[in-house]
């Protein structure tokens, strides 16, 4: 029987709808963002209101920019681009119609009820336990919907960017599912699975890695189909994009430590960071170069192009970032730089460089074919580009130099490092208040830049009529069944078998004893040796095999997921048995009472771990001015850990005990009536509004099914111990000239504050 040709009509009604959300929504984004960082300047700009505080609102910002405003636009460019590279139609409307509604629902929530304080505490994993799941069912609808499209192409091989959209699905759901395992306490509050150590460690292996598999392989992705597309080039080098794909999704995967070096981190967990983030200046590199690169015969077009313009500045801003994050995971620079401003110049150049830009130039390219109608202004297309090229400028010097000044006077010391050289912590924000307002303004040329967008597409859709592609396909009989890999060709074959074998000669150099690193270090040697004579001797072997695979989905997905999942278990694994309390052989810490366990998930709600840290590093300043330095077992039973990321403020982990109850109550109260030159808000909701106490017994049981030893108290045993220790800090108050009644959140969270730093010598080190 002959070949049928047929004409398909693609869905691309689904992508316009995901590509105006993008837009509608980085402008909610850009907005709360222009808000929090105005705040740090303006504390008044808090409004005395729960839901307008820096610490409610920046995880917003983070959660609208990331997965409302990067995530719609990705789902825009994958939908678009996979159907035409497979040549079918998205395999159900239905599931599209689910997955735009349901994700626009899942934002709707956040923006709800993160105001409202209901957080999980966790950097970029904010969201309730209930919107969580909801996360999960939404992504399993991508992925169906996704997987089912491939199942039904019409072409023959697996192009460059569906190798990054598989690898976007599969390990975005690993790192969602696993860091957001959590036992609820209640339809809006639950305690994750981990904790300490451990929590801190999946934290940053999600943390960082949903930079990776979130913000960065679908984008590249989207690189590697539009800017050809744009450029009308082809794609520079097949062979170096082969080369940066597996050793991106293998290298990226190890780096999370990085983010607690000098830490109470393991020392091995730490240089395990540091080495994989050195080496992915590589594959990073790779990429960049291979997009910059594939614009070769197209430069002259950059001077009058925007399209162009915007996707080559994304390009450049992607190497410059990804340079710049394994300089930061260089110890003496981490040193330097974390808990400062200059991390968070480095996340802006990605997200606004990077990702904004792509997004961008994405949205420019395809109005014209989504309408059917030429763009409105290529003019303001123009201005836009170089208004917010102007505004990532300012905004990532003003942080560097912010960062940089910060991190000098925190760490600046006199007497041979004896004695700090800037001992009030609000010196260094007196010192960089002019760098934190050009980075306002500089985030607001972006904003405008952005608004230009958005009237620039809407005078281009005004009075147009949408249309979709469409393609003309052969229908055959034949399969290609025969082309297709089994397990054992997946498995069996020379690609496969070297890097297996040179990954565990790796780990044993990595980890094992003195035998096994040498051991180690010579069969790493070894096989990669063996593996560059083979492939030059059989090149056409292994070309072969690729090509077999790339007709093979399931094969190209499960080894994908081997190559991501093979780092987290290495590092997770046995940092759940180091974070046991049995196993700390130093210090330990000491359960919360049931009022501190009310008081800390009170400071949780209010987000103060996005200013204030509890870990003092390894680092002579950090102990010199905030205590001895913070050891593994101190944290134990945190759920979840609150080692935070930036200090806008000092760090907690000492502060029990250092000011008396009624400090902390005028601080919450009116920050500068204490500390003069705070730009902390006021928290007067809390000496008015009452502790939750009926809440603490359902908490307490799930505390103690993760493991903290509490009694099982009865309810009345609750709030009786509840009660007692809130009229012991009522009458400390009294005695100090504040009145408040005990059952105020106020009492709770001081309860807290005063505990911080408190732990015990377990049994086995006090025998010693």
């Amino acid at each position: 029987m002959s070949d049928r040709k047929i004409t398909l009509e693609y869905n691309d009604k689904v992508v316009r709808q995901f590509m105006l959300a993008s837009v509608l929504w980085g402008v909610v984004g850009m907005l709360v963002g222009m808000l929090v960082a105005s705040q740090l300047n303006y504390w008044r700009l808090n409004f005395n209101l729960p839901w307008l505080t820096f610490g409610r609102l920046r995880p917003l910002h983070t959660n609208a920019v990331i997965f409302a405003f990067v995530g719609n636009m990705m789902f825009a460019g994958v939908y678009y681009s996979t159907q035409r590279l497979v040549k079918a139609r998205l395999a159900s409307d239905f599931l599209s119609a689910l997955h735009f509604w349901g994700w626009q629902l899942i934002i709707v929530a956040a923006a709800i009820t993160l105001p409202l304080g209901f957080s999980r505490g966790k950097e970029y994993a904010e969201l309730i336990w209930p919107i969580d799941i909801a996360v999960a069912l939404i992504w399993v609808v991508f992925a169906v919907n996704f997987f089912w499209t491939l199942a039904r192409r019409h072409e023959r091989s697996l192009y460059v960017a569906i190798w990054f959209y598989i690898a976007t699905i599969i390990t975005v759901a690993m790192l969602y599912i696993v860091n957001h395992l959590s036992i609820p306490t209640s339809l809006l509050h639950s305690y994750p699975v981990f904790g300490g150590v451990q929590d801190a460690l999946v934290q940053w292996w999600y943390g960082h890695n949903a930079v990776a598999f979130f913000l960065t392989t679908p984008i590249l992705g989207i690189m590697y189909y539009f800017l050809p597309k744009a450029a009308e080039r082809p794609v520079y080098s097949y062979r170096l994009s082969v080369i940066h794909f597996w050793s991106l999704v293998f290298v990226y995967i190890w780096a999370g430590p990085h983010h607690l070096l000098n830490t109470a981190l393991p020392g091995w967990l730490q240089a395990l960071g540091v080495t994989f983030s050195v080496m992915l200046w590589a594959p990073s590199w790779g990429g960049m170069l291979n997009g910059l690169l594939t614009l070769r015969g197209a430069w002259h077009r950059l001077r009058t192009d925007p399209v162009l313009k915007f996707f080559a500045a994304a390009v450049t801003f992607y190497g410059m970032a990804t340079f710049e994050g394994p300089l930061l995971s260089i110890k003496p620079v981490n040193a330097l730089a974390h808990y400062t401003d200059w991390i968070i110049g480095h996340v802006h150049a990605g997200a606004l460089g990077w990702n904004g830009f792509m997004a961008a130039g994405m949205f420019y390219w395809l109005t014209p074919r989504l309408w059917n109608r030429p763009l409105f202004s290529q003019g303001l297309a123009n201005l836009h580009f170089w208004l917010g090229t102007v505004g990532i400028l300012l905004y990532v010097a003003a942080m560097w130099t912010s960062g940089i000044t910060q991190g000098l006077m925190l760490n600046a010391t006199t007497e041979h490092g004896t004695v700090l050289a800037y001992p009030n912590f609000i010196d260094t924000l007196n010192a960089i208040r002019p760098m934190m307002l050009f980075r306002v303004v500089g985030g607001g040329l972006y904003l405008v830049g952005w608004m230009l967008l958005v009237y620039n597409l809407y005078r281009t859709l005004r009075g147009a009529r949408p249309v979709n592609g469409t393609v003309e396909v052969f229908l055959s009989e034949k399969t290609g069944a025969d082309e297709r890999l089994g397990v054992g060709g997946m498995l069996l074959n020379p690609p496969v078998v070297f890097s297996v074998l040179g990954t565990l000669s790796a780990c044993a150099w990595l980890f094992g004893g003195d035998f096994l690193k040498l051991a180690g270090l010579f069969g790493t040697a070894f096989f990669v040796i063996l593996a560059w004579v083979h492939f030059e001797a059989r090149k056409h072997q292994w070309g072969a095999w690729y090509d077999r695979l790339l007709v093979s989905v399931m094969p190209f997905t499960v080894l994908t997921f081997v190559a991501v999942a093979a780092g987290g278990l290495i590092q997770i694994i046995p940092t759940t048995l180091v974070n046991r309390a049995e196993n700390i052989e130093d210090r330990r810490q000491i359960p919360y009472t049931p009022l501190e366990l009310a008081g800390r998930d009170l400071y949780v709600s209010e987000g103060c771990y996005n200013c204030h840290s509890q870990m003092i590093r390894t680092l002579v300043p950090d102990v010199l001015r905030y205590g001895d330095y913070s050891r593994l077992g101190e944290s134990i039973y945190d759920y979840p850990h609150q080692w935070g990321s930036k200090r806008t403020g000092p760090d907690l982990a000492r502060v029990g005990g250092k000011y008396p109850a009624v400090w902390h109550y005028r601080h919450m109260e009116d920050p500068r009536s204490v500390s003069a030159g705070s730009n902390m808000p006021n928290y007067p909701w809390l000496l008015a509004q009452k502790t939750d106490v009926a809440a603490l017994s359902a908490k307490l049981s799930v505390q103690r099914m993760l493991g903290v030893p509490y009694p099982r108290w009865t309810d009345a045993e609750i709030v009786e111990n509840v009660g007692r220790q809130e009229q012991a800090i009522v009458a400390d108050l009294r005695a100090s000239g504040a009145s408040v009644p005990p059952d105020r959140e106020i009492v709770a969270l001081i309860a807290y504050l005063q505990t911080l730093g408190r732990s015990e010598t377990p049994p086995k080190a006090a025998a010693r």
